[in-house]
């Protein structure tokens, strides 16, 4: 056993560029999340891996789609937990499935991206995406809308009643990561994603009483209460398009996220955008969380510290003229795809610590 984490050690210098002083925000974070963070950390500003999200009752159709359109299968395996009712495509019911299928994806050597269109504690599960026609508009039954001022400020207090239904939701999602955890998979961990945005319940709060308040609870929650230690932490906004939506105005602090991520659609990849987030990151890795479309070469050669893409589920494009076009951009040099042999070199160390077979 000594003999073999010295050797995991020494897989860590020599294939993350020699990042073996990089560690999750998480204490005592598990080798499998170490390895992964240092990898991410080696490739910045020299490779773009490429990722699909896939819809949580799915399966992986999506990436079966991504694969047979672009010629090679996506690094980035996307999830969510979802919300809605049994026969809709972000069922909640799907949730055990989702756990196998990331078991299964990071397997054959896909790094897991996790994210949760997380219910508002007013409701119960299952939710809409969008309020109901005529509902009550103070008891949200919906990911997006809003809750009145005096439920969010109630919220954030530890010990009131909708504290403790949001507790209890999180909860349920930490038991599904406690499986994953279990299985020794790491997870790119991304919470109220796209927090700078408004359409949210989350989402669009300023202030020392905002959405960062929620944001370092549940880190708190997650990591000192339920003990998860296999989550790389992606802290996610959207694109800064307002004065009420800057980047800073949501910033959690350093020490709350091991991943800076944008999401960008409309091929709206400003170059202000890269410099302000690349700022607030601090030297941590930068990544493209959701995008419709992916970003060009031309895209990434100026803004070359992307270190993953993801496009969202539903959005693969067969027409001929777009698949030569991905084609072209996951065959380049700077762009990694699962079954390239930099990559799979690159990424074995995550697989080391559980005693994993080599990757197939």
């Amino acid at each position: 056993m000594k003999s073999k984490r010295i050797w995991f050690v020494l897989m860590l210098g020599l294939l993350g560029g020699g990042c073996t002083s990089v560690r999750p925000v998480t204490p005592n974070a598990s080798p499998e999340a170490v390895a992964l963070l240092q990898y991410l950390h080696s490739i910045s500003g020299q490779h773009t891996l490429t990722g699909q999200h896939n819809f949580p009752n799915t399966h992986d159709t999506s990436t079966r789609q991504a694969t047979a359109a672009w010629g090679k299968t996506p690094v980035v395996f996307g999830q969510d937990f979802g919300f809605a009712a049994p026969d809709d495509k972000d069922a909640t019911t799907a949730r055990p499935d989702i756990v196998a299928e990331c078991e299964r994806q990071y397997a054959q050597g896909s790094i897991i991206a996790l994210c949760w269109h997380a219910v508002p504690p007013t409701a119960d599960e299952p939710v809409t995406f969008q309020p109901r026609p005529g509902a009550a508009t103070n008891r949200l039954a919906s990911v997006q809308g809003h809750l009145t001022d005096e439920q969010w400020n109630e919220l954030i207090v530890p010990g009131t009643e909708l504290n403790n239904r949001w507790c209890a939701q999180v909860d349920v999602i930490a038991g599904y990561l406690k499986q994953l955890q279990a299985a020794h998979v790491p997870v790119l961990w991304r919470p109220y994603h796209e927090m700078n945005g408004d359409w949210f319940w989350w989402g669009g709060r300023r202030g020392e009483r905002g959405t960062t308040v929620l944001y370092r609870q549940l880190f708190d929650l997650l990591v000192n209460y339920h003990h998860l230690n296999n989550l790389v932490w992606v802290w996610s906004v959207d694109r800064p398009s307002t004065p009420e939506r800057q980047f800073v105005d949501y910033f959690p602090g350093r020490n709350y996220f091991d991943v800076a991520a944008l999401d960008v659609y409309h091929s709206d990849f400003r170059q202000s955008y890269y410099r302000d987030l690349l700022k607030l990151a601090g030297g941590k890795p930068i990544a493209l969380a959701e995008v419709g479309p992916p970003p060009t070469l031309d895209v990434l050669e100026k803004q070359p510290r992307w270190t993953w893409w993801m496009l969202w589920a539903g959005m693969i494009d067969t027409n001929p003229a777009v698949s030569e076009a991905m084609h072209t951009l996951v065959n380049n040099p700077r762009s990694l795809s699962r079954d390239d042999p930099e990559y799979r070199k690159g990424i074995a160390p995550t697989h080391v610590p559980a005693g994993r077979a080599p990757l197939p």
